[in-house]
């Protein structure tokens, strides 16, 4: 199709819409009657009636003509009403996501300041031990239950075999120590090598139960007391304990309480399942224990 029937088309549909031409009809004829209506008024010739109708046909005209123009001032300051309303909007949403990346900090902040609080409590009760505080710096997911290491070293007075404990609970013990970061194997591990902790069950009626934290469950998150050196009673609820008797872990460190006992398969052997006092998998601040002169080495 050439350009030619392609603009008869463009008019053709141009004068097929009666609303569009009745309305520029209106609007010449506004204007013509508005020009020659100022002439006669203009005029002092013309009879003052001639001039009144001329103002009445002005004002008329000027009504006809200043609707559209009023319109579309009207679009044009809701348009921009619009555009403020956006502006506004989106400073208001940039508010908001600051107040809430703040609300974010503050919680991280008091978490930190609850567990800081809860190193010093525990540091207030180990009167007999030098405590070293810090915090963990690494823990690999895919070694995520035996290693973790924290950011002091030899230079704060950090010794391989010094036990760790977060919150009130043994979570592990020193195995590599260098100048500025040490390396801690936890309590949870499976290293069939590593230096298990002597521990003690503190039972209702008074007495100790000595045996050896051999293990870890991984699907119930529980410790196992095991190569017990008696069949004593031991209940659910007992306190267990370090027994001192594993060279240089100081006596009396809380490392969980008992939550079940099984016997093995021959019913003899009891096995001990311990929750640990320690929460193992949220680790951020960790206090290591330094034996002190008269203490327990």
């Amino acid at each position: 199709m050439g350009n030619k029937d392609r603009w008869g088309i463009t008019v053709q549909n141009f004068f097929s819409n009666k609303k569009l031409i009745v309305l520029m009809v209106a609007l010449l004829a506004s204007l013509g009657l508005i020009a020659g209506s100022i002439a006669v008024r203009n005029n002092r010739n013309t009879p003052p009636v001639i001039q009144e109708i001329g103002n009445d046909v002005i004002g008329i005209g000027a009504r006809v003509v200043s609707g559209p123009a009023n319109f579309v001032k009207g679009g044009l300051d809701g348009l921009n009403d619009m555009m403020n309303a956006y502006t506004e909007n989106q400073k208001l949403k940039s508010q908001i996501d600051s107040l809430a990346e703040t609300k974010v900090q503050v919680q991280t902040l008091k978490q930190e300041n609850k567990k800081l609080k809860q190193q010093l409590k525990l540091n207030a009760t180990l009167t007999d031990y030098q405590q070293i505080t810090a915090a963990v710096m690494l823990r690999s997911p895919n070694d995520w239950r035996n290693i973790v290491v924290i950011n002091r070293g030899s230079g704060a007075g950090i010794k391989k075999s010094m036990p760790v404990m977060a919150g009130s609970g043994v979570i592990g013990r020193v195995i590599e120590v260098n100048r500025t970061n040490a390396k801690v194997e936890m309590v949870s591990t499976d290293n069939k090598a590593a230096n298990r902790f002597a521990a003690t069950v503190l039972t209702k009626d008074g007495t100790s139960v000595n045996g050896i934290v051999s293990g870890y469950d991984e699907k119930s998150g529980q410790l196992i007391l095991s190569q017990l050196n008696t069949d004593k009673a031991i209940k659910a609820g007992d306190k267990v304990m370090t027994s001192g008797l594993g060279g240089s872990t100081p006596k009396g460190l809380l490392l969980g309480t008992v939550a079940s006992i099984k016997k093995d398969d021959f019913g003899l052997a009891n096995t001990v399942y311990l929750k640990p006092a320690a929460d193992l998998d949220n680790l951020d601040v960790v206090t290591v224990i330094a034996p002190t002169i008269g203490g327990n080495d």
